[in-house]
């Protein structure tokens, strides 16, 4: 990927308000951006401005990028203050769903939306940090060669700043789904991972995924690239997740996977005549 100094804004407001409610209408800009970074949000109006603050001084290596906001039906005006940031830089773009449908149909929402062929996610509460970002696309890009499976590089948490109680949930969590799963990612739940965006958009999607796709991606013959990355303290607010709400559903979740990865017969390669 080629890396070079101070973005570019140029672009338009031409089909913003359309992504607002159907990402299909969405225009392509002139020029693709390199890397997209997805955020998907739910009722954190108090960190917004932050984050994107954080993430677009970061991301200024890159010639090209875009910042995409998925609003999961927040009830407070995180919609309001990412649509006037994007009014003020069309780097940044806003799409809503109309309803709360969790993480990880928000994620595959603002991944589809993307028009950059490298996705980067992370979390809207500032405990990534950005600049993770840039280190863990120069991994994958170093890794990948085309016509080969791209990698999935995932962040892992090497020192993280959240409670005891999540942290032990935590570890008893990951323990489990190694031990089933045997997908060699540490850290599956760090909102920080790096992938090609075609390839996201072939995995089976349902609620949860998004802490799986090590499991998932490897399936498709896809290596994992595990990268430690820093981890903060929210910055304001609260979690929208309880350590016993998380691991109930994780249970459901980590069966559902073991069923999707049993049934699953995918080529590591193809090729044509």
């Amino acid at each position: 990927m080629q890396v070079t100094a101070g973005p570019d804004s140029s672009g338009g407001n031409a089909g913003r308000d359309a992504a607002a409610s159907d990402p299909s209408r969405v225009l392509a800009p002139a020029a693709t951006p390199e890397v997209a970074v997805v955020i998907a949000v739910l009722d954190e109006a108090e960190n917004i401005e932050a984050v994107t603050a954080e993430v677009v001084a970061a991301l200024e290596p890159f010639a090209r990028f875009e910042l995409v906001y998925v609003d999961d039906g927040s009830k407070d005006a995180t919609p309001e203050i990412i649509a006037r940031l994007a009014s003020a830089d069309p780097r940044i773009r806003l799409i809503r769903h109309d309803r709360r449908c969790g993480k990880s149909q928000a994620v595959r929402t603002g991944v589809w939306a993307a028009h950059a062929p490298w996705i980067a996610t992370m979390d809207g509460d500032g405990q990534n940090d950005p600049l993770d970002v840039v280190e863990m696309v120069e991994a994958a890009t170093a890794a990948w060669s085309p016509g080969l499976p791209a990698p999935l590089v995932a962040g892992v948490r090497v020192r993280r700043d959240d409670p005891r109680s999540r942290l032990v949930a935590t570890r008893i969590a990951n323990g489990l789904r190694q031990a089933i799963l045997n997908d060699h990612c540490p850290d599956t739940g760090c909102g920080l991972k790096v992938f090609r965006r075609e390839d996201f958009l072939l995995l089976p999607v349902f609620e949860g995924m998004h802490r799986f796709l090590p499991a998932l991606f490897a399936r498709y013959g896809h290596p994992l690239i595990n990268r430690p990355v820093r981890h903060r303290a929210r910055l304001k607010g609260v979690s929208k997740y309880t350590n016993w709400g998380r691991a109930l559903v994780g249970i459901a979740d980590l069966a559902g996977v073991i069923w999707i990865t049993r049934r699953t017969q995918a080529p590591k390669r193809t090729s044509s005549p």
